[in-house]
């Protein structure tokens, strides 16, 4: 773990800094670096025996360094001392009420702040309305001592993208502010976007690691594409490429001894439905009419692991680590609710721990064993066959009943639903620790390269 120091603004002259004398004699430093800010001080060792960071108040104005009490980072390239890193957290829908400056999102957003402590990094949560271009400054949300309080801060080191939706992200504002930042300020932005399940397909199917974990996916084009999956796994699902949180999500049954087709699916009430039809045209008549069917994709029908006759799938968290790998943070079982095509806690699917789930122990450890295997293998193909810097998976993986391992889904933006359960919660903590303990990796790789191209 790298060393962190406590900072302190103290009344000295001029511009100068002051910095722990462990670090040994850095004399050809020249400037001090807070986020996109740099400054001209005058550098030399603390002469106290307490090792930390000391600032005149001068060169915290001009860095537009904040007052905190959290130990930070300090990162040495070149001519240069990089305090930090500032990391920026860009999101949408602020509200006008500090106390709850993100409406029901503020509390996961507090609880993501309040790790600044123990990830030594500063992070604040901005806007695209929040940001001044001609000085190159930015209005963040911060959270310290249980309450919010707005601070100007300089344009940060790395942005950690927490666009809440599809239809945000896809608007001109943001895309803009993620173009400039990139583009124009060299800024290194984590987590951009939402999957595209079709995307994701055709892309995985490039990597023969892969392809064992994959259903057979297609888009939807024709009947006879249904048809042809049903005479071979007699179900198939139908889904949304864009979809999120279950919906939109159709199930189609044959039944060759009645010769009648059955979709299991929730309708525009919120019911779940299962409904019998004696073609697959009367059921798309009736079922998909008012639907975009060029959105769709048709997939191979697993038979799963079941619980009481309930379907199992397991949601599988991986983030990108302190030292830039992958690591499975959270595993949990959903169990579908009854008649539900999902295993989504909002269509009454139940969440519980593996080991909740397989009462003997030497299973339930095989069994998270393998789930975490191929959930690090497909986090590593996913980070190779897509563009951005990707460094949170959320995968919906299934169990059938030979034993196979099979990818339903992966978001880039993964739900926390599961972590309402209690013996999930430390495990919700991890998820977003590691969130910004990447984020101070990343800083570092960048300040490596920004000094190496320098020099």
């Amino acid at each position: 773990m790298k060393k962190t120091y406590p900072a302190e603004i103290v009344v000295m002259k001029s511009h100068t800094f002051l910095y722990p004398s462990q670090l040994g004699n850095l004399d050809n430093i020249e400037q001090i670096c807070f986020g996109k800010n740099r400054q001209y001080a005058e550098v030399k060792p603390s002469p106290f025996k307490r090792q930390s960071i000391i600032l005149s108040e001068s060169l915290a104005e001009s860095l537009q360094f904040p007052e905190t009490t959290a130990p930070l980072h300090l990162f040495v390239y070149g001519n240069s001392i990089h305090i930090g890193p500032l990391v920026g957290i860009f999101t949408s829908g602020f509200t006008t009420f500090i106390n709850k400056p993100l409406g029901e999102r503020s509390q996961f957003f507090s609880r993501l702040l309040s790790l600044n402590e123990t990830t030594g990094c500063i992070p604040f949560v901005f806007g695209e309305n929040q940001i001044d271009w001609e000085r190159e400054c930015t209005k963040g949300y911060i959270f310290q001592d249980n309450q919010w309080s707005v601070m100007e801060f300089p344009l940060p080191d790395v942005v950690y993208d927490r666009l809440p939706n599809r239809k945000t992200e896809n608007k001109s504002g943001p895309k803009e502010v993620k173009r400039k930042f990139q583009e124009e300020y060299m800024i290194p932005w984590y987590n951009p976007g939402f999957f595209n399940k079709w995307d994701i397909y055709q892309r995985l199917t490039d990597d023969q690691r892969a392809i064992p974990y994959l259903p057979e996916t297609y888009p939807f084009q024709s009947l006879s594409a249904i048809e042809a999956l049903l005479s071979k796994y007699r179900q198939v699902f139908i889904k949304p490429v864009h979809g999120s949180l279950g919906l939109g999500i159709h199930q189609i049954l044959f039944d060759k001894h009645s010769n009648a087709y059955y979709c299991r699916y929730k309708n525009d009430e919120k019911e779940n439905k299962l409904q019998r039809f004696p073609s697959l045209e009367s059921m798309f008549d009736h079922v998909f009419k008012s639907k975009k069917v060029q959105n769709l994709i048709i997939q191979q029908g697993i038979s799963l692991l079941r619980s009481n006759n309930r379907a199992i799938d397991f949601r599988v968290h991986t983030n990108k680590d302190q030292h830039g790998a992958w690591q499975v943070t959270a595993i949990a079982a959903k169990v579908g609710g009854e008649g539900s095509v999902t295993t989504h806690v909002k269509n009454g699917g139940e969440v519980r721990t593996v080991d909740e789930l397989f009462e003997n122990p030497q299973i339930s450890q095989e069994v998270q064993e393998k789930l975490s295997y191929a959930a690090l293998v497909l986090s590593d193909c996913i980070e190779q066959h897509l563009d951005g810097i990707i460094a949170e998976i959320g995968f919906d993986l299934g169990i059938d009943k030979k034993g196979r391992i099979w990818m339903f889904e992966a978001n880039s933006k993964p739900g926390r639903s599961i972590f309402s359960h209690p013996k999930l919660k430390e495990f919700e903590l991890l998820t977003r620790k590691l969130s910004l303990d990447y984020a101070v990796y990343l800083a570092e790789q960048y300040f490596t390269n920004s000094a190496g191209t320098r020099e």
